[in-house]
């Protein structure tokens, strides 16, 4: 983890999760996140402590456990308020909620693991707790409500709102929860004035221009396959097979969920508008193209 100031009082350490940090006065900062895991939270600490100072908060811009793993840790060592906006305070206070989602229905215990579920934290809403210097707004469509987090210094910090061009090329299906959403965020980073942009897994950049491109691109193309591999009628598990092999994918047990997940918020989106339907033949449910009209 490396410290990186940014700003008069905005800093970043730089980690697979950027975690945001901004001083609230000589001795006191507030967290943006807090890492993957309990461990990434002792790492903050330690950081923290070599700079002399005390974490007042921890906003967290969304509940995966990749960005409030570390919440536990931190707030148990410092009793530290947590804040976070939405349902995203409920998915934070109860972190099964993530994993049942995911599954949807109770998760076995291989489903119970730290990249799904976090440690429960206590969580105050956002509004009305932010202090002086910062301000939030809402970028939907990766989860249910995330939110990015504007400091004093005109730095953006914007959680998993865009990915990198690595993450693109190598991956293909990133995590989304509602297709739509995504794309009108993406819309609305491109009227942003920033000095400085820190996603949570991509290099701290000034211009966005070129992520939203690349983001948008894909979200199309991805979207476009769907629908041509729906020329015959698929079920699920099929179109599931079919995405990860023509992307050259690996399964595993959480990609499996998270990006089937993903798959199923590409078909609402695409339900939603008309370009493909299910029916349901011999107690199977399959999609298919629609036909035009």
């Amino acid at each position: 983890m490396e410290l990186i100031q940014v700003g008069e009082k905005t800093y970043y350490i730089k980690n697979p999760t950027n975690i945001g940090i901004y001083q609230v006065d000589e001795k006191n900062v507030y967290l943006i996140d807090s890492g993957n895991d309990k461990d990434a939270g002792k790492k903050i600490l330690k950081i923290l402590e070599e700079k002399n100072w005390q974490v007042k908060g921890i906003i967290n811009t969304h509940s995966n456990a990749d960005h409030i793993g570390g919440n536990k840790v931190i707030q148990d060592r410092t009793n530290c308020a947590i804040l976070a906006y939405n349902i995203e305070k409920c998915f934070t206070e109860y972190p099964i909620l993530e994993s049942s989602f995911l599954y949807g229905g109770y998760p076995f215990k291989e489903l119970q693991n730290k990249f799904l579920l976090a440690k429960e934290s206590t969580v105050l809403p956002i509004e009305n707790h932010l202090p002086d210097g910062l301000d939030y707004f809402v970028l939907k469509g990766h989860f249910f409500a995330m939110i990015g987090i504007k400091t004093s210094d005109n730095v953006y910090f914007l959680g998993d709102a865009l990915f990198s061009e690595e993450t693109i090329n190598k991956y293909h299906l990133f995590f989304l929860y509602d297709v739509r959403e995504y794309l009108n965020t993406l819309d609305f980073l491109s009227t942003l004035n920033g000095t400085l942009y820190i996603p949570s897994h991509v290099e701290a950049i000034n211009d966005l221009s070129n992520l939203i491109t690349l983001n948008r691109k894909k979200i199309k193309e991805v979207l476009d396959k769907i629908q041509d591999i729906c020329q015959e009628e698929i079920t699920f598990e099929e179109l599931v097979q079919k995405l990860f092999n023509a992307y050259h994918l690996e399964m595993n047990l959480n990609q499996y969920f998270l990006i089937g997940s993903t798959i199923k918020s590409y078909l609402s989106y695409l339900k939603d508008e008309e370009k493909v339907e299910y029916i349901f033949k011999g107690n199977k449910m399959y999609w298919k193209q629609k036909a035009s009209n």
